[in-house]
């Protein structure tokens, strides 16, 4: 069972790796005003005080114009650090960024502790996909996986991918941390639990 649902995951990841590379700059630009436009109005919606987001790579779907916004709202912003042994540090975002180990940006920002994620009221994370039961499929390396799972409640946590990796069901094992909603540039998707 482990080794069918590792194959269906492998092969998911690379089916959304080849789609997220053929779009165009306008394509990533219009998806960029749309995340930033659905994601500050669950700000909005949640009166979220502290955002814990990403710094996104080239083909992810672009969190800069969010982050900007959610500053210039005068919302504190943290963002997760790669630390050893696959755990997320987080720091506060002073618009310093530099290229992890593992090639994906980072913040420059002065660490703040595993446990300042807890302090987040809304927590937005990258994703391959995820479906409509709130189960999200990671890249494999499962970082947000432990992350999310020393979290007391899950209840602010948002998949952040493109409308198109929104699908009928994510291939999981029991280590998956599924989500309670989802981000795309055209829509928020939030499950009841």
């Amino acid at each position: 069972m482990a080794t069918s649902t590792g194959a269906a995951k492998a092969a998911m990841r690379q089916r959304i790796r080849a789609s997220r590379r053929a779009m165009t700059d306008e394509q990533r630009g219009l998806a960029e005003k749309g995340i930033a436009r659905e994601a500050s109005a669950l700000l909005a919606r949640t009166g979220a005080r502290t955002l814990a987001c990403y710094l996104s790579s080239p083909t992810e779907p672009p969190t800069r114009q969010l982050l900007a916004h959610a500053a210039a709202e005068g919302i504190r912003v943290i963002l997760p650090i790669i630390r050893p042994h696959g755990e997320l540090d987080w720091a506060e975002h002073t618009g310093g960024e530099r290229i992890a180990a593992l090639g994906v940006p980072e913040t420059t920002g002065r660490p703040l502790g595993v446990e300042a994620l807890a302090d987040a009221d809304l927590v937005l994370v990258p994703a391959a996909a995820a479906d409509e039961s709130g189960m999200r499929l990671g890249w494999g390396g499962g970082f947000y996986d432990r992350a999310l799972a020393k979290l007391p409640s899950r209840g602010s946590v948002y998949a952040v991918i493109y409308d198109s990796e929104v699908v009928a069901r994510v291939p999981h094992e029991t280590h998956d941390v599924s989500v309670r909603g989802i981000v795309t540039p055209t829509r928020t998707l939030t499950f009841e639990r």
